[in-house]
This record gives structure tokens, sequence and C-alpha cells, in this order.
């Protein structure tokens, strides 16, 4: 498996999983400042939280998996590329070894995760891999690009049309998702968001 041109991120199933992070995420993958990457199990991590949290929606969530799917068609780092790669690392929480392998197989410069002291820079840099917060990361892209992230934090509100929300609507529910410096610049830029 290559290498990609543009800068690579496995997405971790904590990030996957609060909608609004993910529709951050999705939007600026699909806006092209990033590749996106993550496996079929860490998909599974993801459902099984949010069905553990939100019961109404077990055995609802495949259209949410498959919109992703759609939305990045690159995204899948293959069990069979991760799978040999799933070494004896010690990380703090071992079944995270997974996620590391898949970072490896997928070429990804970076893990975005809100658990960074599950991957100790000490063993995940030695790979050439950095472990970043998902507000972090955000923020990061937006400086690289900010037309296209002003741009695709637009297209991402518009599609909130159940109630259509306000700019202040929209920071408020990036806000209370965890992403307290990407609402702080959505307010910035509210005149064009």
């Amino acid at each position: 498996m290559a290498g990609y041109a543009r800068y690579t991120a496995l997405l971790d199933a904590c990030v996957l999983y609060p909608i609004a992070i993910t529709d951050s995420l999705m939007s600026l993958a699909t806006a092209g400042l990033f590749a996106a990457k993550w496996t079929r199990r860490i998909e599974q991590e993801w459902i099984a939280a949010l069905g553990e949290q939100r019961p109404d929606l077990k055995g609802r969530l495949d259209v949410r998996r498959d919109s992703m799917r759609e939305a990045i068609p690159d995204w899948e780092v293959p069990e069979a590329a991760r799978a040999p790669l799933i070494g004896n690392d010690i990380l703090p929480d071992p079944d995270d070894r997974h996620v590391l392998a898949a970072a490896i197989a997928g070429h990804a410069d970076c893990i975005v995760t809100r658990n960074r002291r599950d991957f100790p820079k000490e063993i995940v840099g030695a790979y050439g891999i950095e472990v970043v917060d998902p507000d972090q990361f955000i923020i990061c892209q937006w400086d690289l690009e900010p037309i296209a992230a002003i741009a695709a934090f637009k297209r991402m509100r518009a599609r909130w049309k159940k109630p259509r929300a306000t700019v202040e609507d929209f920071a408020q529910a990036l806000e209370r998702s965890g992403l307290p410096a990407t609402a702080k610049r959505i307010r910035e830029a509210a005149e064009l968001i």
C-alpha cells in the first residue's frame, strides 16, 4: 500500500461516536483538507458505544456508517494490512494496539483521538505518528486552509435543518461536544458561516 499525498489521519472510535465531532471531521475530509482513515473494528467500536449510550439507535446506525463510507471512499485500512502489525507495544490499554497498527498500515501522519494518554508519545512517535486531540486537529486544518475550512463548516451548518441552526446554536453544539476552540473559530467567522 502506497502512502498518500495528503496529510492522513486515522480516526479513533471516540471521535467517530459524537455526531458533532464526526460531522466536523467528515466535512473537513470531504473538503480535501486531509485523508481520513479508519477500520471496520473502529466502526464496530463506535457503533457499540453509541448503541450502549443510546439504545433507541441500536440497529439504526448502519445508515450513518454507510454515509461515512460513501463520503470517504478510501476510508478503510484493511484487516489484512494491519493485523500483522499488531505488535507487543506496551500501551496503557492493550486493546488500542489495533488502532496503532491501523495508523502504521494506513500510512497515517496522526491518530485523532480524545484519549491521548492511551497513546504515549514515546511509543507512537517512534513510528513517526503524532497523537492529536480532535479540537486541536480541526484548528490546525483551519489554520492551514482557512477558506476551505470555513466553507466546509458553512456546508455542515446548512445540513442542520431540524431545527435550522443559527451560528450561535451551531457553535454551542460544537462546544458541548468537546470542541471549544472550534466553536470559538465559528463565532469569529460567524458572518461567513
